[in-house]
């Protein structure tokens, strides 16, 4: 044994060969978080939890489907009916699609709330956003294998708007369909992607949104910088190391959010038509043509704000501008506060009208594109972009009132 492990053990022959010990302080025991977390920081560690549960059972479904025009349906029903628990892993992985959702929104919303994108945090939110759409992209992806009715007729839709855009659209929808229609080489790219490409750029920038975390720190419901106030040894007065005291708190939250997600997967997995629609349950048929073609509830704030305008080039780029305005948001933000307990009301009802808006929007998405509906998706889709304008015109010219920001962080 040599004179580095000598006294050391297994683990100091591992540590001399890799930063396991090195890594578990940094990122664990000896990372130091705000002691005033509440509620809503729950929510990022379950959007990773949910990752695994997504990874695991996908693995399990690609050992049994078959990427085939002629064969995808049927090895859906085959691992429903005859595979052993398939139909447990099968409504693990879809509700793990909508659950995934959820606690990215939750997650965002939070960080809209506590300014966690505000500097030094801007390159943390970005590779946020950046996993916020490649999961649209995966999410879409995935909805398309089961071959359906809705995953059929939903693709040719969503792929079809890329022919609006000037010059290259014909030819870039050609090449992302591998056809001139949607078809089975369409269905065997997109399995690509879905089990091995997207999934690979998702953890890579978790992994580096996660770096990124711990290299500024965490944010807190005061938007106060802990680093600030060190005791003499160089630890943050107002935080405590991640683990135990935050890992052990997160359990509960795992707990609580695993009996919730059971719940929906044993008693109500197609959640009204939300989570699988019952066009889904038919083979895709290019000759017959659904109802209504709606995406997945995910999908459709982005998809009330496409309809909402009558060009369809204009509405690909309001939709499109929906999600990349969010990369801006710590340039049009310029508030000298960051939490919202201590923002001016203006700001606190903006933020309200905005996420209020998002939610309407999602419904209306899921209604047909008849008179009303088309009114109102206009209204709360100016309600949408309003937010940011106003936020980058109520903050440069130092229109907002706010409130003192403690010194030290508070625990309320």
């Amino acid at each position: 044994m040599s004179e580095t492990t000598s006294g050391r053990g297994f683990m100091g022959w591992i540590d001399d060969r890799f930063p396991a010990t090195k890594m578990w302080k940094e990122h664990l025991s000896e990372y130091y978080a705000p002691k005033n977390f509440n509620f809503w920081y729950y929510f990022g560690s379950l959007a990773l939890l949910v990752l695994v549960i997504q990874i695991v059972s996908g693995i399990w479904l690609t050992m049994n489907y078959i990427p085939s025009g002629d064969r995808a349906f049927e090895s859906v029903e085959y691992i429903m009916r005859d595979v052993e628990w398939g139909w447990l892993i099968r409504y693990i992985h879809t509700t793990g699609a909508s659950a995934f959702f959820v606690v990215v929104y939750l997650h965002m919303c939070r960080a809209l709330m506590y300014g966690s994108y505000q500097k030094p945090r801007e390159l943390l939110w970005i590779f946020g956003v950046l996993i916020y759409v490649a999961l649209m992209a995966e999410a879409f992806m995935g909805y398309m294998l089961p071959w359906g009715q809705m995953s059929y007729w939903g693709a040719q839709v969503i792929i079809s708007l890329f022919g609006a855009i000037p010059v290259i659209g014909t030819d870039l929808a050609v090449w992302i369909r591998g056809d001139y229609v949607v078809s089975e080489a369409t269905l065997t790219r997109f399995f690509a992607l879905h089990v091995a490409g997207l999934p690979l750029a998702i953890i890579a920038l978790v992994v580096a949104h996660i770096l990124a975390l711990h290299e500024v720190g965490s944010s807190n419901p005061d938007g106060i910088e802990i680093k600030q106030n060190k005791d003499e040894s160089g630890k943050p007065r107002d935080g405590i190391p991640f683990h135990p005291y935050y890992s052990v708190k997160d359990l509960v939250g795992v707990a609580v959010f695993l009996i919730f997600f059971s719940i929906v997967v044993f008693y109500m997995p197609e959640f009204f038509g939300l989570f699988i629609e019952a066009p889904n349950f038919e083979p895709a048929n290019p000759l017959v043509t659904p109802d209504h073609i709606a995406p997945v509830w995910y999908f459709t704030p982005h998809y009330a704000m496409l309809r909402a305008i009558p060009d369809t080039f204009g509405g690909v780029l309001v939709m499109g501008g929906a999600i990349a305005i969010l990369f801006f948001l710590p340039w049009l933000d310029r508030g000298k506060v960051r939490s919202i307990r201590y923002r001016g009301l203006s700001f606190k009802v903006a933020l309200a009208l905005f996420l209020i808006s998002f939610v309407i929007l999602g419904y209306l998405g899921l209604q047909p594109a008849t008179g009303l509906y088309t009114i109102l998706a206009r209204i709360f889709t100016a309600i949408y972009f309003g937010y940011f304008l106003f936020l980058w015109v109520y903050t440069y010219f130092g229109l907002e009132q706010t409130k003192p920001v403690p010194e030290r962080v508070t625990m309320k």
